[in-house]
């Protein structure tokens, strides 16, 4: 129960990635915020933490919309009493080949990936510096920001861009006693990775289910991807005390694809 009395965000925490963060801090303690476009989704995960014996809340949001982000968190403050964890994990991906990326898709993902994050940073900042005993803010980023991948240029410059304002951030709110870091999965079984495939199967790119991910998966050194349960670990660390003096850090988490 180490994160016992705190309160934690998850924007895109209604499925995949978030959802298993959700299910681990909630075990660990936590009283959970899932913060999701998918606002069914959002009440169901929040109804099943509840139905488990845990404190969780259920908002409706478009993190790139910051009057919608600043009513989630009036609504966390409203339900808990404050918000001591901010992880900014909402993300999507839109592959299609290099030279037919155009705006309307570049624009897309930065929207949420890039924006939604430097909005949701500056939101959760301006709550935990009101008050007054500091706080943890934590993004998700990706090997994609680490390198540079054609079938998905755009999300690799968004997870760069991620990387980049977890650097800026811990740098500003250091004095403030948050601490800004960020972990970076490599390949994880999720829908978002399913539809990934998918939209890279219409687009031509391969030519059936399971063939990119496989082709991802032969570098990762411990020999398989990994599922949310394989990631919640250090998003637990994050968001505990245990981490207290670690900020503008990325920790690698991808079994070994990218070693830096």
């Amino acid at each position: 129960m180490r994160l016992k009395d705190r309160v934690v965000m998850i924007t895109g925490g209604a499925q995949g990635l978030g959802e298993g963060i959700a299910q681990r801090l909630a075990s660990d303690g936590a009283s959970i915020v899932i913060a999701d476009t998918n606002g069914e989704k959002a009440e169901a995960v929040a109804a099943d933490l509840k139905g488990k014996g845990h404190r969780a809340l259920a908002v409706k949001v478009d993190v790139a919309e910051r009057s919608q982000v600043q009513a989630a968190i009036r609504k966390t403050v409203e339900a808990f009493g404050k918000l001591d964890v901010m992880f900014n994990n909402a993300g999507f991906n839109k592959p299609v080949p290099f030279m037919e990326v155009d705006e309307k898709n570049f624009n897309s993902i930065m929207r949420v990936n890039a924006w939604g994050v430097m909005l949701c940073t500056q939101e959760a900042a301006r709550q935990m510096m009101a008050q007054g005993h500091g706080g943890k803010i934590i993004n998700t980023a990706s090997i994609a920001g680490r390198q540079g991948y054609a079938e998905f240029a755009p999300y690799c410059a968004s997870k760069s861009s991620v990387i980049s304002l977890t650097q800026a951030g811990a740098r500003e709110f250091a004095k403030h006693k948050i601490t800004v870091n960020a972990f970076a999965p490599g390949v994880v079984v999720t829908p978002l990775w399913d539809g990934l495939e998918q939209d890279m199967i219409d687009k031509g790119v391969i030519k059936k289910k399971g063939e990119f991910i496989d082709s991802f998966s032969s570098s990762i050194l411990l020999g398989f991807p990994s599922k949310p349960v394989d990631l919640s670990g250090i998003a637990a660390f994050l968001a505990s005390s245990d981490s207290d003096y670690i900020t503008g850090q990325v920790i690698m988490s991808d079994g070994g694809m990218v070693l830096v």
